[in-house]
């Protein structure tokens, strides 16, 4: 089945280049571990979900790029052509010569409804030309203008035209120190409209891939390059094909609809965020051997202490005691910072992945008291290595991790909305003060049902 990526504004179109760039990468590299045959079988598999062929043999994208100024998309295109590995279709660009400004309402409101026919055409088109369609990945920042309205916007006509299909938006969260002085507005109007829309959002923190760039891939002079790279090999080590059961070699067919059916048991319930082990440089590797018994147990404390790399990992934080009642529980988790998860999902790749144990994920204290185990936790695997990696697992997880992002910036937000600071902006292209509160009113509600799991 095949997955249709739409690029919204310049980070939804650098990142999604960076992605297409790590699963071509990542298909055809020569020491995945594996035999020929279950090479090819797993190269046919990424094709067949991220690309179509073109009659010269160069795969195309199976992805439509969307951006309000030409600039960005003219740079993607022509870095996939350069590569000559793989290209982003002719006709798949939609491009006007006029940003939004960082105003999300001229996103939504304008951009949006003046070029809905024209979008929607490039992603019907692209939709035509899958075999089996599992859904849209649309990848968006948060605090923009084009990426978050005009993206929200493109999430909401998605939902209208293709309500059956599956939709995860794949946003990236601004720096907490603020790149834009109304980033806090744009980002709850975008969160606000993305939880009405879309299937499930799956959330970077820019704050925590730049630290992993610097702690773990020891990187100088930090660009977006690298920061998308870093994204890019965390989406790839969740999207390439898996084994669809214990014992087979059979790849799981659906990944999109298989990801949320396992992660996302209750529509109130929508982040979800990725972490890595391990992610560090090249030089770095050379020197390190790793176990599964190893990774594991960090990756479970990077869960459960809400650590978002291996690097500085709090080992004092445990789960609170099962016997405990619901209310002692609560407390506890408030005092020693634990991480209440809903569901998480694991993916292992490389040697010797069905000697990994996964016992330590399957404690009861580390879910919400509605779900069992055996609802809450998931695995996949599959023996061919992932980039580099010898052994590599990711964990997908439902859990608390943006509770404290999300009730800073709802905050934030509330504070220049009390004095009425810039809402001139978004009322004289039609967000009025009404859509603000109900804003507000939903993320309220979403963060106090994540805070009550």
């Amino acid at each position: 089945m095949s997955i249709v990526t739409v690029q919204l504004g310049q980070c939804g179109n650098q990142i999604g280049f960076e992605v297409f760039d790590a699963l071509y990468s990542d298909s055809h590299c020569p020491q995945g571990l594996c035999s020929k045959r279950e090479n090819e079988v797993y190269q046919a598999s990424c094709k067949e979900r991220f690309f179509s062929e073109e009659e010269n043999g160069v795969p195309i994208a199976r992805a439509v790029l969307v951006d309000m100024e030409p600039k960005v998309i003219n740079q993607t295109l022509s870095k996939a052509a350069q590569s000559g590995r793989w290209k982003y279709g002719q006709h798949s660009c939609f491009c006007q010569k006029q940003g939004s400004g960082n105003n999300w309402a001229y996103g939504y409101s304008v951009h949006g409804p003046r070029h809905e026919e024209s979008i929607m055409n490039l992603i019907q088109k692209e939709v035509e030309k899958c075999d089996c369609l599992s859904g849209f990945f649309i990848i968006m920042s948060m605090a923009g203008g084009t990426g978050s309205g005009l993206g929200a916007f493109v999430t909401q006509n998605l939902q209208d035209h293709y309500s059956n299909s599956l939709k995860m938006n794949q946003i990236i969260w601004p720096y907490g120190t603020g790149e834009v002085i109304v980033q806090n507005y744009n980002s709850i109007l975008t969160l606000s409209h993305l939880y009405r829309s879309s299937d499930a959002l799956l959330v970077h923190e820019n704050d925590a891939v730049h630290k992993i760039c610097a702690k773990l891939m020891n990187i100088k002079q930090i660009s977006f390059t690298d920061i998308n790279q870093v994204l890019a090999h965390q989406l790839g080590s969740v999207f390439q094909p898996t084994y669809s059961m214990e014992g087979s070699y059979h790849y799981r067919r659906n990944p999109l609809g298989e990801l949320m059916e396992n992660l996302v048991p209750h529509p109130e319930f929508k982040m979800l965020g990725i972490r890595n082990i391990p992610q560090m440089s090249e030089n770095s590797l050379a020197y390190s051997t790793f176990t599964w018994a190893g990774l594991l147990k960090h990756l479970r404390q990077m869960l459960i202490s809400n650590s978002k790399m291996e690097e500085g990992i709090d080992w004092q934080v445990r789960p609170p005691l099962s016997g405990l009642p619901t209310l002692g529980k609560v407390s506890l988790n408030r005092e020693l910072h634990f991480n209440t998860s809903i569901a998480n999902l694991v993916i292992l790749r490389g040697k010797d992945v069905h000697s990994a144990d996964l016992g330590g994920f399957k404690d009861p204290a580390l879910y919400t008291s509605w779900l069992a185990p055996v609802n809450a936790f998931n695995v996949w695997k599959t023996q061919r290595a992932f980039s580099k990696y010898e052994k590599s697992a990711a964990l997908v997880s439902n859990s608390q991790f943006l509770l404290k992002p999300l009730d800073t910036i709802v905050g934030k937000a509330w504070n220049m909305f009390a004095s009425k600071a810039y809402i001139h902006q978004y009322t004289k292209f039609g967000i009025e003060e009404e859509d603000f509160l109900d804003s507000f009113t939903l993320l309220e509600q979403v963060v106090a049902s994540y805070c009550n799991l």
